[in-house]
């Protein structure tokens, strides 16, 4: 039988079940040992306020994402890589949507975060610009360098603000699902339709088709 988790990795994961469900602004450390069952003394032996919570769960957020957004080592990127791409980024935009959805106040209220955000975000833009490259090399992709400055800037636009968008649009943060989500990766991928070679077109529309959520299901 697998050992129980420990305490600390317990607060961990039920701050981000709270934040993403409740919104990170709701949620106090009172709630969190509440939730847990724990005393809140127990809580600061272990995390000293909220914000160094919110700190280790957005280190994870970093090496998770940094993980997968990368070229391949050793060979050509492929139309299936595009799909782990695609299918990777849903999942962390999902496991940690709180952090799409409260970003300008989490920002505002920690410098430090701010910062590290900062160099997360200008090294994720590098990565996705390599990968975008790497696509346009093997001709899956036809673009020009400025086209894929452009494209990526404006994907990574997309990505970091669908959250917020569709919170907006139903003035609720509690009943966003997954599939909300998947159209955020769609609108990603519509910005690259007309770069599309010929001969990867059926592939890669194919792929884009599996992204797509009707407009009437998300506002």
């Amino acid at each position: 039988m697998a050992a129980a988790p420990k305490t600390r990795e317990r607060i961990i994961q039920a701050s981000l079940e709270l934040f993403n469900s409740q919104g990170e602004r709701s949620v106090t450390t009172n709630h969190i040992a509440e939730f847990l069952a724990i005393s809140p003394g127990n809580l600061y032996y272990h995390f000293g306020n909220k914000q160094a919570i919110i700190a280790e769960i957005f280190s994870r957020y970093e090496s998770d994402v940094e993980g997968f957004l990368r070229l391949p080592e050793g060979r050509e990127p492929s139309i299936a890589d595009k799909n782990f791409y695609l299918e990777s980024l849903l999942e962390a935009m999902w496991r940690y949507r709180f952090l799409h959805r409260d970003l300008e106040h989490l920002l505002d209220s920690d410098p430090l975060l701010s910062e590290r955000y900062q160099a997360f975000s200008q090294r994720c833009v590098r990565s996705a610009q390599a990968i975008y490259q790497g696509f346009s090399d093997v001709g899956i992709l036809l673009m020009t360098t400025l086209q894929i400055e452009a494209l990526t800037l404006n994907g990574w636009i997309i990505l970091t603000s669908w959250v917020r968008f569709l919170c907006t649009a139903h003035r609720t943060s509690g009943d966003l699902s997954e599939q909300m989500l998947r159209r955020g990766i769609y609108q990603v991928l519509a910005l690259e339709v007309g770069f599309i070679a010929p001969s990867a077109r059926a592939e890669v529309e194919t792929l884009h088709q599996t992204y797509y959520v009707p407009l009437d299901e998300l506002i």
